[in-house]
């Protein structure tokens, strides 16, 4: 095989469990047979991203990130950075870290002995799932724009990632990893975001929100939550089932502000999907944007916009389309 595979790994992403995991992919690697590995490991988004860039400039074609859903789209962006073209290029997502919806999808095991089986034979065989890049864009203020994969979304969606993406909430992620499973973090962020939303709104004027999808104007009314995929992310996020990750289109699934009373129910019921059928009931609604889509909330705050895991800070509106795509190794 000559295959220049280089893997970035975030040093303490996911589980106390998944933290081993580092010091093992190179000598699985080696076990078979591929011997062009090279293991950096980094302290950081902005890192992962520095030295993606830096490695497919040099030649890597085979990028495998290893970490979470915030280390994968940073490897991501670090991949777009280098110039180079992404059909030349294969993206892994090795778990090791909370709400790796991506990983999952793409049937990568959470065993690291397994999942460096997987690679290795999907790396052999091209086996690849094409996947759409989205560009997400503050209209307003000095926010660079920001490209991604998986999920997306504002208000309770929007600030969830305030709760699990700084340096010290990460050590707290290991031990509700290593407790609950790697949704621990992701259901304590989004209980904190719950409880900071309630609080902030007594007294004060809730968010109007326009949706623009494909230039017109689809729905304005006031949501708990808005919540962008660009396909089929398995049981832990199931809106768009059997939609491909490279169908050429993404998702806006919202769910209206009804009240504080019946906000659990609705998040509940969203959460095993049955929101979808009794949308009415649950203030749900869904849309697909084939072009472009925009969120715009009245006022002129700074909002927070998800983008798979990290935080967006946007003024005006935020605007989101397909911008690439790139091909991610997969089991099947």
């Amino acid at each position: 095989m000559n295959n220049k595979i280089a893997v970035v790994a975030t040093t303490i992403s996911g589980s106390i469990k998944d933290w081993g995991k580092v010091k093992r992919i190179v000598p699985l690697f080696h076990q078979y047979g591929e011997t062009d590995v090279n293991l950096h490991t980094v302290d950081s988004h902005v890192d992962a991203r520095h030295i993606t860039s830096e490695l497919v400039q040099s030649g890597s074609n085979i990028v495998i990130s290893a970490g979470g859903s915030g280390t994968f789209n940073a490897v991501l962006e670090g991949c777009f950075d280098s110039g180079r073209n992404l059909d030349d290029l294969r993206l892994g997502f090795l778990r090791k870290g909370s709400a790796d919806l991506i990983g999952k999808v793409l049937g990568m095991p959470d065993e690291i002995e397994k999942a460096i089986s997987v690679f290795v034979n999907a790396i052999d065989r091209n086996r690849v799932v094409p996947c759409d890049v989205i560009r997400a864009v503050s209209e307003g203020g000095d926010s660079p724009a920001r490209r991604f994969v998986g999920y997306g979304g504002a208000e309770l969606f929007g600030r969830i990632p305030h709760y699990t993406e700084n340096r010290f909430i990460k050590y707290y992620k290991g031990l509700l990893s290593q407790a609950f499973g790697d949704l621990g973090p992701f259901f304590v962020g989004t209980s904190l975001a719950i409880m900071e939303k309630l609080l902030k709104t007594i007294g004060r004027k809730k968010r109007n929100w326009k949706i623009i999808a494909d230039d017109d104007l689809v729905s304005q009314d006031y949501f708990q939550s808005i919540i962008i995929v660009n396909g089929d992310l398995g049981p832990d996020l199931p809106f768009a089932k059997s939609e491909p990750l490279g169908s050429g289109k993404f998702y806006l699934f919202a769910i209206k502000d009804i009240g504080a009373i019946k906000l659990l129910g609705q998040l509940k019921h969203a959460w095993n999907s049955s929101i979808m059928e009794e949308p009415q009931k649950w203030g749900f609604e869904s849309f697909c944007i084939e072009k472009k889509l925009i969120l715009e909330p009245d006022g002129a705050d700074v909002f927070p916009v998800n983008v798979d895991g990290s935080t967006l800070e946007c003024r005006i509106s935020a605007s989101f389309e397909i911008c690439d795509k790139i091909h991610l190794l997969s089991a099947q």
